[in-house]
């Protein structure tokens, strides 16, 4: 799943090249990627992208006094930019694509979603405030205000694990699975720790290990071509994804605890005691 470094580098790489240029033609492929029907798609047509901007994992594609165009990826979607669009419009039901964005240059994006569970949501609203998954987002963790007190402050009283707590896009806007398990890796904290536990000096360790983690994801992200930037998160992971592969800091194997639709991975040595974590999905498949 695309999360806030991946997003914040196709906000980047859209701004670069879609932005003063007219949308020409909005082309959805899957009925079902469609979540508004007011205003229509059309409303986007003849006008120029003026900015783009992110929202937490959502892409946000403005068109001066017109509609925005709003786009969240879910786990399976990604945005292709193309150079020279295909002539002709789209076939409905075909394929892993779902919207398509033509400029009046001949060049423009597509929307795609892998798989058979399609997430993939386009909006098209007055203001980015009308999408629900908008307007419930938490604070972004790297935006100038996030301090260390106001960390604290949306962890106190939180009854959580802090897996939970850091995905949870209603409390920090951004992070998903991939990237809360990369943060406590670098905090070195299991992700069962109760979040409303945490000692000062855990708070601010957890603190440096967020905008630690997702700044220097940004930076390796900046400046590439979208198709790149899977590879790229992929690379730059220590544990995520990394089950049964020695940790990067200790050595020891990186261990996973599965649930019914995701799964996370960390290092026992790094953030548990040494103690691996009950998994009881995987120990049934065991047996």
């Amino acid at each position: 799943m695309p999360e806030l470094p991946e997003v914040e580098a196709l906000k980047d790489f859209l701004a670069e090249h879609a932005v003063g240029h007219e949308i020409v033609r909005v082309l959805p492929a899957a009925i079902s990627v469609l979540k508004t029907y007011d205003p229509p798609v059309t409303a986007l047509e003849g006008r120029p992208v003026t900015a783009v901007r992110r929202h937490g994992k959502f892409l946000d594609l403005a068109t001066g006094d017109g509609p925005h165009l709003v786009a969240h990826l879910a786990r399976a979607g990604w945005l292709h930019w193309r150079d020279r669009l295909p002539d002709g419009p789209p076939r409905p039901g075909k394929g892993p694509l779902a919207l398509r964005v033509a400029l009046e240059t001949g060049e423009g994006f597509d929307l795609t979603e892998a798989g058979t569970q399609k997430r993939l949501a386009v909006y098209v609203v007055r203001d980015p405030r009308q999408v629900p998954g908008v307007a419930r987002l938490g604070p972004d963790p790297l935006a100038d205000d996030f301090d260390e007190a106001r960390f604290a402050a949306l962890l106190a009283g939180e009854r959580r694990r802090l897996k939970g707590a850091l995905r949870d896009q209603g409390l920090i806007a951004g992070v998903g699975n991939a990237y809360s398990d990369e943060i406590l890796h670098a905090a070195r904290m299991s992700p069962y720790k109760l979040a409303s536990s945490l000692t000062p000096e855990e708070t601010h360790a957890l603190y440096e290990a967020l905008r630690t983690t997702l700044t220097e994801a940004v930076e390796r992200s900046r400046g590439l071509a979208a198709g790149r930037l899977k590879a790229e998160k992929k690379s730059g992971l220590r544990v995520h994804g990394r089950t049964g592969e020695p940790c990067p800091v200790c050595g020891d194997t990186v261990r996973e605890v599965s649930f019914s639709d995701s799964s996370l991975q960390y290092c026992p040595t790094c953030q548990t005691g040494g103690k691996p974590l009950a998994d009881r999905r995987m120990s049934r498949l065991l047996k």
